[in-house]
């Protein structure tokens, strides 16, 4: 075992401070990840303050990791010390059920492993995630990282890159679609950014005007405004495919209005009960609410892929470990563009 300076949670009042945990030595197929940057999602604030009610105490968060392999095990083949490589949402599962057959692992029967806040039998019975100098992880669940992708724009990547990639990948968006981004934050910015970098003609979605040249300028090739009724109905039955980013409950039956008949809009940021969604919509128009949670490691190496084949970083605002605390504040806030991401360099 190893001892690595992090930071944590201790207690769901929503503060990170300075913590030791302990990490497993390097077995055959181990690699050991000396991190250089960790995104900040808005899912390790809902984790550190227990708003989904699982949260188990200390909590490293961090699941958007950049670094350099330091040691890897004897049996290790795919990578070599020095290479610059990432960790996503997991670090284990089965590998023999039907879901990892099929590549979604994220979706393993035998419960996926997540970065952080899973049980193991590392040392301390829980995973830590990335706000950690190191980590030791299976190489199944290591990525290989483009040399020609900024370190610290692609660790958003690992999380909001593989969210809005996946369902844009599995619903075949290319060339001469048109392609509706729902919401702007560190999931839509994405999504236009990979939309955009497909082909498809790629409109962004917003209650808010003032975003209008902040999303030309990520790729949107036109803004609508959702709160002009006017402009909605303009676009009525006009997208081949909506990607809904909108983190919290609301109604998406005007969205669904925008709809071609026989097309899909598929949700990535709202995980709660969706009230009042109109039934005749669907069935008249042969249309589809659908949902998509990150993606396999071998999608996801996909995305990585496209993202250096089409130099597709997020847009972010690096910060020191200690500033971890105002960022959650900001997150609350809608204050920042478009992600946060952690310079572990910073961490003593």
């Amino acid at each position: 075992m190893s001892k690595t300076a992090a930071y944590a949670a201790k207690s769901n009042d929503g503060k990170m401070a300075p913590y030791s945990i302990e990490r497993r030595d390097v077995q055959s197929n181990d690699v050991q990840i000396e991190i250089t940057h960790c995104g900040v999602c808005h899912s390790d604030l809902h984790a550190i303050k227990n708003d989904w009610g699982n949260s188990k105490y200390p909590l490293v968060p961090g699941h958007e990791i950049i670094g350099t392999v330091k040691k890897v095990g004897s049996g290790v083949t795919k990578y070599k010390e020095g290479d610059t490589v990432g960790v996503g949402c997991l670090v284990d599962a089965c590998l023999s059920c039907e879901a990892c057959d099929e590549d979604l692992e994220q979706h393993c029967l035998g419960q996926p492993t997540m970065t952080y806040n899973s049980q193991t039998d590392d040392p301390g019975g829980l995973t830590y995630g990335g706000y950690s100098q190191s980590i030791v992880v299976r190489e199944e669940f290591v990525l290989k990282i483009p040399e020609n992708l900024d370190k610290a724009g692609t660790a958003p990547l690992l999380c909001a890159g593989i969210t809005t990639y996946s369902p844009l990948h599995q619903y075949g968006v290319k060339k001469g679609m048109t392609v509706g981004v729902i919401g702007l934050g560190g999931l839509g910015h994405m999504g236009i950014k990979l939309s955009a970098a497909m082909g498809a003609h790629t409109v962004m979605i917003t209650t808010s005007k003032t975003k209008a040249d902040d999303a030309k300028e990520l790729g949107a090739d036109e803004v609508l405004v959702s709160t002009d009724k006017d402009a909605m109905q303009k676009w009525a039955g006009k997208f081949d495919f909506l990607l809904n980013t909108i983190p919290v409950g609301h109604d998406v039956n005007p969205y669904l209005n925008l709809l071609k008949y026989n097309k899909t809009m598929c949700l990535v940021g709202a995980i709660e009960p969706l009230a009042n969604v109109n039934g005749a919509m669907l069935v008249t128009g042969r249309k589809a609410v659908a949902g998509s949670l990150i993606g396999g490691l071998k999608e996801t190496q996909e995305m990585l892929d496209f993202c250096g084949e089409h130099n597709v970083v997020a847009t972010i605002e690096e910060i020191k470990m200690s500033e971890i605390n105002d960022a959650f504040e900001r997150m609350q806030d809608n204050d920042v563009r478009y992600r946060f991401v952690i310079d572990m360099a910073t961490l003593d």
